[in-house]
């Protein structure tokens, strides 16, 4: 068996069982899996590469041509007699994500190897496979700029081709002003896609639907192989965003139990209440009040996080106070907290002590990973929203 897996975009792909069917067509089984879901497919060489996955029960199938579309592949749910089934040939397959097309790829050459695929046909099908098509996709110029922000953008001096992206991102569920923006000139102009755009077209491509999902599937697909392509440091910058979109309310509180170290203790965090709900500060500032209710080792803990922008940069920071009443004081209470945080969002968060105080101060990367669990998402984004 062989198995690629590339942990930033939560799939695995294997193949085993290479066979030739009674008709001497190679066949193979060909496993998807997202982490969360799986599905087996049938993989046929004739005259053409030929996926195909079958059933009576249509919820099987809709469910493994979901796990297509976040392959990066196009996959319609179709109807012969009493059995349904999604399939993909070639030119489809050779337009999913990299770990896909390298599986059926090897398919192809072990196939060829044993003398049941002509060369000449399975060179054709390994120049596709492994060259990729994006159907149409500009070359967008993904970048760190000096100030350490992402940059993706498209530029044209062409005005047609930027509206043609422009109205393609809208069709995969972005919003313009809030998702991307769009500056147009004389000279043609360009489309910015603003980090929390490219964050929404991975959650899309996770867990939209049907025309939209595909759209987005692909499109972070070629941004992720554009930053690829760029380097190292680009392609973390992605590879994050995509993360956090990716997760957002794909996780729940209710029944979250997690075991973490901090100040080279283990404390065994168990959440058993939560909320969420906008608020106004000082001079009006627009707060996010997470509030999460856990045991650490046992010990009840109770705080609220209040997000809200601040400094010249306007960066999003969350504050939470250590209590002096909670058992073994405030330092005590400090690193139950920490505990808690780092649990739910997978960071610790920094400390502070004042004279009077021991703050906990989170940062954006707290706040997305909040946004990961179902109970908080929506009112993380209520709040984005308003700013």
């Amino acid at each position: 068996m062989n198995i690629w897996q590339l942990a930033h975009l939560f799939m695995l792909v294997c193949w085993d069982g290479l066979r030739l069917t009674r008709g001497r067509c190679a066949a193979a089984r060909l496993m998807l899996s997202d982490g969360a879901d799986a599905a087996a497919y049938g993989v046929y060489l004739l005259n053409g590469i030929r996926l195909i996955f079958q059933s009576a029960d249509r919820s099987r199938v809709e469910h493994a041509a979901g796990l297509l579309r976040r392959a990066g592949v196009d996959a319609e749910v179709k109807k012969m007699g009493s059995v349904w089934y999604v399939q993909a040939y070639t030119d489809v397959l050779a337009t999913g994500r990299e770990e896909l097309r390298r599986a059926v790829a090897e398919i192809v050459r072990e196939a060829t190897a044993r003398g049941w695929v002509g060369g000449r046909r399975a060179e054709k099908w390994l120049k596709k496979l492994e060259r990729g098509v994006r159907r149409g996709w500009p070359k967008y110029l993904v970048r760190v700029m000096r100030n350490g922000a992402l940059e993706v953008r498209f530029g044209s001096t062409n005005p047609g081709n930027v509206e043609r992206e422009a109205q393609r991102l809208r069709e995969m569920g972005l919003v313009e002003g809030k998702h991307f923006t769009v500056k147009k000139t004389g000279r043609g102009g360009y489309v910015r896609i603003l980090r929390e755009g490219l964050a929404h077209a991975a959650w899309l491509s996770a867990r939209g639907e049907g025309g939209r999902q595909s759209l987005a599937a692909e499109f972070v697909g070629h941004i992720l192989q554009r930053a690829w392509e760029k380097g190292g440091g680009v392609y973390e910058k992605v590879r994050v965003v995509v993360e956090d979109g990716r997760a957002r309310g794909s996780v729940t509180l209710r029944g979250f139990e997690r075991e973490v170290e901090v100040g080279g203790r283990r404390y065994v965090v168990k959440v058993v209440g939560w909320g969420a709900e906008l608020d106004v500060g000082r001079g009006g500032k627009k707060l996010l009040r997470i509030k999460i209710a856990a045991e650490a080792n046992g010990v009840m803990c109770r705080f609220a996080v209040a997000f809200g922008r601040y400094g010249g940069r306007s960066e999003v920071a969350g504050y939470a106070r250590a209590r002096a009443d909670a058992p073994g004081g405030r330092e005590a209470d400090a690193e139950r907290l920490t505990a808690v945080v780092k649990a739910l969002t997978g960071g610790e968060p920094r400390v502070y002590r004042r004279r009077n105080a021991v703050v906990i101060v989170c940062g954006r990367r707290h706040l997305e990973g909040f946004r990961r669990f179902a109970e908080l998402a929506d009112a993380v984004e209520r709040w984005l929203d308003s700013l």
